[in-house]
């Protein structure tokens, strides 16, 4: 006998987990089946990100989307007196512009602010004064966000979405999506690799790096796959207790670092022609020493005496159009849902993401932020909606 379910989900990492979430809070009766191949998370892009989040984008929709998961975190310290475990470091994003770079910077910080972000353009003077540690060399302006910005546990995160759909109704199964079961107009079921079949109303694609394997199945190309990501932890003894309060700073050349515990954290994403070949997990050392490092000590000139103590490689979700995320409905295949290609900032948008989602399912239209121009309609024109700060 097949299974039959209401909605099934591939990938039980936090968009996934937020998919799931949103559905069965809003009170959606049927059956939601989370599909996650490795519960362990071990490589999950979620659990090996950074877990920022910042409102500093040039897209109207990615800033309100991340005020969306803002929002979640306020509630969460209203409801039980702090975040409930997330660890919210509020120390904000300090996005760096050369003289080149400051127009966009200041269109950007505009469009920010006039929805309500709490983002301040400050001049070189400014900066300098404000960051003594920092050489602004090479600097016209920077944004910095003085509220509602900063980082998080992003394992804390994901278990709250999680554990939270689960509570309500949702179920989880471990297993590995190998065939989308669909006709020219309707996804009818998915097929796992131990050969077990399910039917299903509905299908949502939140398998982040995996997401345009899994499209491939129901014969949709989808320009989501992953991007090999190196972040590294370094040591500074003689970092000021200043430096240890700085905010998550974005250098113009790309590069960023912020405080974590007592020591730091940096990554730098290559140009297109220096993506590594092999996606891998293992950590190409050479980068730091020959790529980080010297940008470092060039922002930071403390940062000239450091000592890398560990490092690790994390998979972006990478939508190869315009990095930027890819949502909701099949214009054909009506019932299979998108939730991909976030390019970095996946993490601090899901909850929204999850919601949009889950109202378009139940109710057929976006009813907290609309997210019409991320749908796929763009993606099969080739009509790029570009993000500029995408890190």
């Amino acid at each position: 006998m097949r299974e039959q379910v209401d909605v099934v989900v591939v990938g039980g990492a936090v968009v996934g987990s937020a998919v799931a979430y949103a559905l069965k809070r809003a009170g959606f009766p049927g059956r939601v089946l989370v599909i996650e191949r490795d519960p362990t998370y071990a490589r999950a892009s979620t659990t090996l990100s950074c877990g920022g989040i910042r409102q500093q984008f040039s897209t109207e929709e990615n800033i309100l989307l991340s005020q969306y998961g803002l929002r979640l975190i306020r509630d969460l310290q209203k409801e039980h007196g702090s975040d409930a475990g997330i660890g919210f470091r509020e120390q904000g994003y300090l996005i760096l512009a050369s003289e080149e770079g400051a127009e966009t910077l200041s269109a950007n910080v505009a469009i920010q602010r006039g929805l309500g972000a709490d983002i301040a353009l400050l001049d070189r003077t400014t900066l300098q004064a404000r960051f003594p540690w920092m050489s602004v060399e090479g600097l016209a302006c920077g944004g910095l966000g003085r509220s509602g910005e900063g980082w998080f546990d992003p394992w804390a995160w994901m278990n709250l979405l999680r554990a939270g759909s689960r509570t309500l109704g949702a179920e989880w199964r471990t297993g590995e999506v190998t065939a989308v079961v669909h006709d020219d107009r309707q996804v009818s079921g998915v097929v796992l690799s131990d050969g077990r079949a399910i039917d299903c109303g509905v299908l949502v694609n939140a398998a982040g790096p995996a997401a345009g394997k899994v499209a491939g199945m129901a014969g949709i190309a989808l320009p989501v796959g992953p991007r090999k990501r190196y972040v590294f932890v370094f040591d500074c003894r003689e970092a000021s207790e200043a430096l240890h309060q700085a905010p998550l700073t974005i250098d113009a050349s790309g590069l960023y670092f912020r405080p974590e515990g007592r020591q730091f954290i940096t990554g730098l994403s290559p140009e297109e022609a220096d993506e590594p070949a092999q996606l891998d997990f293992e950590v190409d050392h050479e980068w730091f020493t020959q790529e980080i490092w010297p940008r470092l000590a060039m922002r930071v000139p403390t940062f000239e005496a450091i000592k890398a103590t560990n490092a690790w490689v994390g998979h972006y979700d990478y939508n190869d159009l315009d990095q930027n995320a890819i949502v909701g409905p099949h214009p054909r295949l009506s019932n299979f849902y998108f939730a991909n290609g976030f390019s970095g900032h996946g993490l601090q948008q899901a909850p929204a993401v999850g919601q949009v989602v889950a109202e378009h399912i139940m109710h057929g239209e976006y009813r907290t932020v609309d997210v019409t121009r991320f749908g796929y309609q763009r993606i099969a024109a080739g009509a790029p909606l570009a993000e500029l700060n995408v890190i």
